[in-house]
């Protein structure tokens, strides 16, 4: 850490504008006021303390779940300036904590690397909070501010006590307003997945996580590494198998501008390539994976050439090719990053593009100059891939349509709808001949279009493009949406706004609906991304009493409903495995009529973790499959076998 003496006091704080309108449209801030938004506010608070880490004064950062589901959020950096701030007359803690852009992080020359909402947060997070306490400990002094009913000040800044002489950093503990979230309650899994993202994105800083909730964790989980990304490309492969030993880790410096990449192949045949700028996730890309892209694609092609492993002249590596298998991080620190959309998905400077891929294509040419054999192994992986998709690109000419909507499998034949508005269209994809018959007849066929499939698909986390294309099943999904498929995808193309699965509610069914999502997840993303992809959910019971009979949807509803029923009724439940148990006109009314069903939307919340389960699920390892699976045992409910 830097000597913690360096100049940073209240003039280092630039205040831009007030703090209203935060509570009454808090999603402008943080998007959302579901459990989302919730745990959004603690990331404002460690993103402070993260800045005060890059800025090399921070060393640890505990975070704590309180009883009350309040958060505690503590480092050992410089302490927040106690300072009469000039601008607004009140010390320097308050302004950061009530007046909105009031932060460090605004030209005042307190940080040259920052994330967050850029000096947002701590006064966003006391707005929407019903209670705010925020101690600092600077120069010998202990000195707190207490702030009540969303940002009023209920205690102005006081020295409570004194601390040693050598003991720096703030303290700051909230209590979200029930009034603005839909919950209080914080996921601990949550916090863990980021606190240890934070961990491996800033080498060298531990975060201690608690939950003082569990009686049983008295000491927390900390998460320190050393290594950096390269710790986390192996945790990210620790359910794969790479192909070579060595963890590839680049990293260069410009213009200020911090840029490091760590990267390792695997036997599989997807990409994991996941970037960051200063901490934050950019997962739509930008000029930064860009620029690493692009220098892969050159370097790996020239490297075959020179060494004659492509042999004919005017074969060439594509970037899907080169990327088959492979684990990457790209970390980027910029002073002035430049972020396209509120989501800040996408890095938008011209001028990393360059940075990125000369860091990375001077270091790569040297690893693989260097490590001949590792070399090879990787240039191998991508001809291989090549080859593939060359077939592929064959097979795909199958799903082509040659006039119509005539689709046909082995089991069936996709009944479609009379609508050409992919808005008001919807696609069942059903499983089995007999569901599908049952949702054909009881369907609106102006709108609801209905393809049925025979048994379980290919489980595509095992397979290359060209295999599953020819997978019949997999096929007539891909004509039925017509995006395409691999580089000819085109989200825009979708026929169908709502892909809805509709399998039975027993373990096939649900082996079938994670095929399909890992199909969907590994080849469609975006129209999981888009929100178009839904999960029909089937009455589990059929309650049935005299001459009346109620479909219920689940064991909670089925509870209350029986507490409805006159005493000494006599009753009969049902439960349903098979959508086939219903007649046309019970599975139109309880799972397709939009006026009575209930879908569930499949979203993506955190890609890396997603695809981590996915991985763990359908891969090839077996081991972590059964570790998994031990561990989440006893959550299981209605397991049918």
């Amino acid at each position: 850490m830097q000597n913690k003496e360096e100049h940073y006091d209240a003039s280092d704080i630039q205040v831009l504008e007030g703090l209203e309108a935060v509570r009454k449209r808090p999603g402008m801030y943080i998007g959302t006021t579901d459990v989302k938004g919730l745990h959004h506010l603690v990331w404002e608070i460690v993103d402070n303390a993260i800045d005060e880490a890059l800025a090399g004064y921070c060393n640890h950062i505990e975070i704590i779940i309180n009883k009350d589901n309040s958060i505690t959020v503590k480092d050992n950096g410089r302490g927040i300036p106690v300072g009469i701030h000039a601008k607004t007359g009140i010390s320097t803690v308050e302004t950061v904590y009530t007046v909105l852009h009031a932060g460090g992080k605004f030209g005042g020359g307190g940080y040259k690397v920052a994330g967050g909402l850029h000096g947002v947060g701590a006064s966003v997070v006391n707005a929407l909070s019903t209670w705010v306490i925020v101690r600092v400990y600077k120069e010998g002094k202990i000195y707190e501010v207490k702030f009540e009913n969303g940002g009023k000040i209920a205690q102005p800044l006081t020295v409570i006590g004194d601390c040693e002489i050598e003991r720096t950093g703030t303290t700051v503990t909230f209590k979200p307003d029930t009034e603005i979230f839909d919950t209080d309650v914080y996921d601990y899994e949550t916090l863990k997945t980021r606190t240890r993202e934070l961990a491996f994105l800033n080498k060298g800083l531990s975060l201690t996580l608690r939950d003082d909730r569990d009686e049983e964790d008295t000491t927390g989980e900390i998460f320190h590494y050393e290594g950096g990304i390269s710790e986390y490309v192996r945790y990210l492969n620790k359910n794969k198998t790479p192909i070579h030993e060595e963890i590839i880790h680049l990293s260069g410096e410009e213009d200020s501008v911090m840029f490091e990449v760590a990267l390792q192949y695997n036997s599989s045949y997807t990409d994991n390539i996941y970037s960051f700028v200063n901490n934050i996730n950019t997962h739509d890309g930008g000029t930064h994976e860009e620029g690493v892209r692009r220098a892969l694609t050159r370097v790996i092609n020239s490297y075959a050439k020179k060494n004659n492993i492509l042999k004919e002249k005017d074969e060439s590596l594509t970037g899907d090719d080169v990327k088959e298998g492979l684990t990457m991080i790209v970390s980027c620190k910029h002073p002035n990053p430049q972020f396209e959309g509120q989501t800040k998905g996408r890095l938008g400077n011209s001028e990393v593009r360059k940075i990125a891929d000369s860091v990375f294509s001077q270091g790569f040419e040297r690893f693989l100059m260097e490590h001949p054999e590792e070399a090879k192994i990787i240039v191998d992986k991508a001809l291989t891939a090549s080859r593939a998709r060359v077939a592929a690109k064959r097979a795909r000419e199958l799903t082509r349509r040659k006039g119509g909507l005539e689709l046909t499998n082995q089991w069936g034949k996709l009944a479609d709808c009379s609508s050409k508005d992919p808005v008001a269209s919807e696609i069942f994809i059903v499983e089995g001949d007999s569901a599908g018959g049952q949702a054909k007849q009881g369907r609106d066929a102006k709108t609801q279009a209905i393809l049925p499939l025979r048994g379980k698909i290919l489980n595509v986390e095992k397979a290359r493009l060209d295999r599953i294309l020819g997978n019949e099943e997999i096929r007539s999904m891909i004509t039925a949406f017509g995006t395409g498929i691999g580089e000819e995808f085109n989200i825009e193309k979708l026929r169908y706004h709502k892909i809805i699965i509709m399998t039975d509610a027993d373990v096939d069914g649900s082996h079938i609906r994670t095929l399909l999502l890992t199909l969907f997840y590994r080849f469609f993303r975006p129209i999981i991304e888009k929100g178009h992809v839904y999960v029909a959910q089937p009455p589990l019971f059929k309650v049935t009493h005299g001459k009346t009979f109620k479909f219920i949807l689940t064991e909670e509803e089925l509870d209350e409903y029986l507490k409805t029923l006159p005493p000494s009724t006599k009753y009969t439940i049902n439960r349903n495995k098979g959508l086939g148990e219903m007649d046309k006109d019970e599975l139109c009314d309880t799972t397709m009529n939009i006026e009575h069903r209930t879908l569930r939307k499949i979203t993506i919340e955190d890609a890396i973790l997603a695809d981590q389960v996915f991985e763990t699920l359908m891969g090839e390892e077996v081991e972590p499959r059964r570790q998994f699976i031990e561990e989440y045992a006893p959550y299981a409910k209605n397991l049918d076998i």
